[in-house]
């Protein structure tokens, strides 16, 4: 008679004492798993992911890709105000990064490097469009008699406070491209007027010039608001 332990028939019942043996042996042989969290690294500097990004690493290029990318298309956004065209000018300003990246020296700040390709890819768009590009090197005409002083590179205090998020964005997507671009660099982005001109290659008084006309349009077309409502 055959030993019941090494039976490979399944209808009979296995005794106790091997599945003891064989659960007491998994659990020798089961890999100790850990109760803490294995702490992830900490991304590289910006300044290491540049340099391996110039070594060929796809994988730094796709971080940098990461840290830069919303404030990219938000500048491309306001510059065209088409979601489209913005989506289609991010993926060509990054696409020349790839490609310029090797030329990056380090004499400015990455950020300021990459917005100045970006304006670049989103100017030659706007000129193959067939906008009209009012011309940086010139300077903006005196304001008539009525309206508020020249007071160049000030802040215009009738545009400060509380204004509709939608109406502000409409208005800055009519100005002509000249002073929404200097508009959405100095205001939203930030950029002073040197950084500014430094990326546009022309003077500080033009970019101050360009800056308060902007401001004097939107203005005017924020008054205006209340007044079409009430029309409506």
């Amino acid at each position: 008679m055959s030993d019941p332990r090494y039976s490979t028939n399944s209808a009979e019942p296995v005794p106790r004492s091997l599945l003891e043996e064989k659960r007491a042996g998994e659990v020798a042989l089961a890999p100790q798993t850990e109760t803490a969290a294995t702490p992830v690294p900490p991304l590289p500097l910006e300044a290491d992911l540049i340099a391996q990004a110039k070594a060929g690493d796809q994988l730094a290029f796709a971080q940098l890709y990461s840290l830069h990318k919303k404030r990219i298309y938000s500048l491309c956004m306001r510059m065209t105000g088409s979601k489209a065209e913005a989506e289609d000018l991010t993926q060509e300003s990054f696409l020349q990064l790839h490609r310029k990246i090797s030329t990056f020296r380090g004499d400015s700040a990455f950020s300021t490097w990459l917005h100045r390709l970006a304006i670049n890819v989103v100017l030659m768009h706007l000129r193959k469009k067939g906008l009209s590009l009012i011309s940086m090197d010139e300077t903006g005409e005196p304001a008539p008699e009525g309206n508020p002083g020249r007071s160049i590179g000030a802040l215009d205090l009738a545009l400060s406070g509380s204004v509709d998020r939608l109406a502000l964005e409409r208005a800055i997507g009519e100005l002509p491209a000249g002073y929404r671009l200097a508009f959405v660099l100095h205001d939203i982005e930030g950029y002073g007027h040197h950084e500014i001109a430094s990326m546009l290659d022309c003077s500080i008084g033009n970019i101050k010039s360009q800056l308060h006309m902007a401001r004097l349009k939107l203005r005017d077309e924020l008054r205006a608001l209340p007044r079409q409502q009430e029309r409506r």
